[in-house]
């Protein structure tokens, strides 16, 4: 293993769940080791045996390369054919689709299981109305309510408590409709700064981000499938990236361009018809760059250039008009960036929250649900 390792590592705490099989125990670790090393197979192995010389978690019976093997088997990782021909025909080894799968399960568990929440698998509006959602509340029936609201166990229950179950009769007095919610549809653009200062100053900003990211995705997907979420990156550009690239996202020598980032997250949501719109933004530096009209690029690193803030401030303001709040994750804190981030909020109208990297899951989690909280339009 390579030296420079030890001066980048994370905090690793040993846990065994009850009834955890060897498997399952060096899988939970293995799932976060792939995050951290960007999906790299044979670097996390490389950190999982390190950690189990520290930290024994294998025995005699069942080593690192037993549970190698059972990846294997279990359909987690898949050996890629030399496409050199040379060697031994054996190519590298990379992680699997289901693997992809387990990793968002897992930051989404990790995640959402810190947040307080209802049992409630789908959010609700505040509004009542003619929706889809069933609230468990009742009311008097009026003229004009749907028939298929009414409630027969409880129009029948206020019968027989009315007229008495020897003389029993059935009145429109007794009739009782459930109130029911609309499911509020949200359409998402997460923007995920990976320009290099994510990992400058010793300090690892990107697999948190990407970690909130891939848990995002799991819980739209899994719990809220008339959702749609759209995940793009910007370094000097910005582009869309899939779901499953997530857990290979890595930083590149890039500047900040944060106006190319809000130009595409925008045309993304034109194309959408839901009435709730968004855009959340994790970044951890200040706008360094911006493309020019003859495909040059104009970069200042120095402070804060107005060249640039100016951009970025229209940007906001076109989103306003648009009627797309920008939610921005400030994971730095600079008192120079913040002053930024509050006019580039006013601008928008907007949210801004300045958190570290401790708590940005659950802070992202706790407003995208209640951003949910809104009735449809119309």
């Amino acid at each position: 293993m390579k030296d420079k390792r030890k001066t980048s590592g994370f905090v690793f705490k040993t846990y065994e769940a009850p009834n955890q099989s060897p498997f399952d125990k060096l899988f939970e670790i293995f799932k976060e080791l792939i995050t951290y090393t960007s999906g790299d197979f044979d670097e996390a192995i490389d950190w999982l045996r390190q950690l189990d010389k520290e930290y024994e978690l294998t025995t005699p019976e069942y080593t690192i390369d037993d549970f190698i093997e059972d990846l294997k088997n279990k359909g987690y990782i898949r050996e890629e054919i030399d496409p050199t021909g040379n060697g031994d025909g054996k190519g590298k080894t990379t992680i699997t689709a289901k693997t992809e799968r387990a990793i968002r399960q897992q930051a989404l568990d990790h995640i959402f299981g810190k947040i307080k929440r209802s049992g409630s698998g789908n959010h609700k509006s505040k509004g009542v109305g003619l929706g889809d959602e069933h609230t468990g509340n009742f009311r008097a029936y009026q003229f004009g309510d749907n028939l298929d609201k009414v409630s027969m166990t409880e129009s029948i229950r206020n019968a027989q408590i009315n007229n008495g179950i020897g003389d029993f009769s059935l009145t429109e007095d007794d009739l009782v409709v459930e109130e029911t919610l609309h499911k509020s549809q949200m359409s998402t653009v997460l923007m995920i700064d990976i320009s290099h200062s994510m990992i400058l100053y010793g300090e690892d900003r990107i697999t948190p981000a990407k970690r909130v990211a891939m848990a995002l995705a799991e819980l739209i997907t899994t719990r809220y499938p008339k959702d749609t979420l759209e995940i793009l990156v910007f370094g000097n550009d910005a582009w869309p990236i899939k779901i499953k690239e997530l857990p290979y996202l890595k930083v590149g020598p890039y500047h900040t361009n944060t106006v190319a980032g809000l130009q595409l997250a925008m045309d993304m949501l034109r194309r959408k018809r839901n009435t709730n719109k968004q855009i959340f933004m994790i970044t951890d530096g200040k706008p360094s760059c911006l493309r020019m009209p003859d495909g040059q690029y104009y970069k200042n690193s120095n402070g804060l250039d107005p060249f640039i803030t100016n951009k970025c401030y229209t940007m906001a303001e076109q989103a306003r008009r648009l009627h797309i709040p920008i939610t921005t994750f400030m994971i730095a804190e600079d008192p120079y960036l913040m002053r930024f981030i509050r006019e580039f909020t006013q601008a928008n109208r907007g949210k801004a929250f300045y958190t570290g990297l401790k708590g940005l899951g659950e802070m992202i989690f706790e407003d995208y649900e209640n951003n949910r909280k809104k009735r449809i339009k119309g």
